[in-house]
């Protein structure tokens, strides 16, 4: 948040630092599931439980906030405790969270208490966010920071394959083999995942280094108001930072509509357009082959940066990553009833996805973040991906209404949303050429 602190983690009382393999997976996957389960999980528990459409994008959506709006107390998590004890803190404030929200999907208001719960299960996801990738970038020399690049991601990632795919599919196997209710299938998953993330705070209890000390531990709340200050002036002095706030903003602008409506899409019955899926197949295509395809994606985007750099293939990355949104417009014109079929293309949009969003993620960190507030301004940058999901997520109910509700029309605006990402990827601007880094 402020310039980089020479004391030690060691300094501050903590476990006996360990080998980044013992925290670097659970750290990460602890950021995942959570993300993933607030942002795309609670869809489809509102699409099972009644909910309609409309009302599940545009209050879902507002559930991105947290992540757009980190920035705002990110500098106040420095005066007080270690950055280690901010990321346990939240994960089994995530676990009460999260166990509120299962245990309030009985009652006759269940939906606006679980909004609440999961609104607070946001506010603390981001929150470990902001701390967990501190510890990450604090702890760990440079070189190591690249080396465990790749378990980093697929980590994250294999969160989003355990809430997306494994927890969906347990909840279709819950109705259909045991003819649970919705309300009951729900409540075992969510409770599942909320004793998950106690597990992995008391995991962090003995595995997690402390982090770097900030120069404002110790001090007043009122101390962080000038680092914000600073990190927010000096942020926005950064050259041609509002072409790169562009650049970010739309990279993936097509695709937050499919991430909000490709669920939705492929469980709505075959009379209205959709697939007539059930959770069973929708966790195994979305979540398990979806997620695999991605993973698979991110790590070829990796080695296409590296043979030649992300300025030359930054543009290459845009266009695998927005082309593939054409995927859904074809599965809304030929309704295949084949679930490998689905699966296939559906893997094809994810991997190129995967692929492309790794020239984003590199987009930030090499051309926003640095400088002395690395970490700040990374969560500015990461806050304006996540303005993204929000804009587009409270969007793409309207959209769909304007649409006539239906699935092909929409689809055919989410292509043509497709397009500015990729005139704007041409036109990015690289005002710090660290190519050779």
């Amino acid at each position: 948040m402020s310039q980089v602190s020479t004391e030690s983690p060691s300094s501050k009382s903590g476990p006996k630092p360990r080998h980044p393999l013992y925290w670097v997976p659970s750290l990460y996957l602890a950021m995942g599931l959570p993300n993933v389960t607030v942002g795309v999980v609670a869809a489809i528990l509102y699409k099972n439980m009644g909910i309609s459409n409309q009302d599940i994008a545009l209050y879902t959506s507002q559930m991105y906030l947290p992540w757009v709006l980190k920035p705002l107390w990110a500098p106040f998590l420095e005066p007080f405790k270690t950055k280690r004890w901010w990321v346990i803190s939240m994960e089994f404030a995530m676990m009460a969270s999260l166990g509120m929200v299962a245990f309030s999907l009985p009652l006759d208001g269940f939906f606006r208490l679980s909004l609440a719960f999961f609104w607070i299960t946001g506010f603390a996801s981001a929150t470990q966010d902001i701390v967990a990738d501190g510890v990450y970038m604090t702890t760990m020399k440079r070189k190591d920071q690249a080396r465990y690049a790749g378990v980093q991601g697929m980590c994250w990632n294999l969160g989003a394959v355990i809430a997306s795919g494994l927890l969906v599919t347990l909840t279709g196997w819950l109705r259909n083999g045991l003819e649970l209710s919705w309300a009951h299938c729900w409540m075992i998953v969510m409770g599942g995942t909320a004793l998950a993330m106690g597990g992995f705070g008391l995991w962090h209890l003995k595995t997690l280094p402390v982090g770097e000390v900030s120069p404002l531990a110790g001090q007043k709340a009122s101390a962080a108001w000038p680092a914000l200050k600073k990190s927010w002036v000096s942020f926005f002095q950064k050259p041609q930072i509002w072409m790169m706030l562009t650049v970010v903003f739309f990279y993936r602008f097509g695709e937050g509509f499919i991430e909000k409506f490709g669920p939705l899409f492929m469980l709505d019955p075959r009379e209205v357009g959709g697939l007539g899926l059930d959770n069973e197949a929708l966790g195994y295509i979305s979540g398990t082959v979806g997620t695999i395809a991605f993973i698979a994606g991110a790590f070829l985007g990796g080695f296409l940066v590296a043979r030649l750099s992300l300025k030359r293939s930054f543009f290459l990355l845009a266009l695998i990553l927005n082309v593939p949104n054409a995927t859904y417009f074809i599965l809304s014109q030929t309704l295949p009833d084949n679930l490998y079929v689905i699966g296939g293309i559906v893997a094809l949009e994810k991997f190129g996805f995967g692929m492309g969003s790794v020239g984003h993620m590199l987009y930030m960190m090499q051309q926003l973040a640095p400088g002395p507030f690395k970490m700040t301004h990374y969560a500015f940058a990461t806050g304006v991906m996540a303005m993204t999901r929000w804009s587009t997520g409270s969007l793409s109910g309207w959209v769909y209404s304007l649409c006539g509700e239906n699935y092909s029309t929409f689809f055919v605006f989410v292509l043509l949303a497709s397009v500015p990402p990729i005139v704007l990827a041409w036109m990015a601007p690289f005002p710090l050429d660290h190519e050779e880094e």
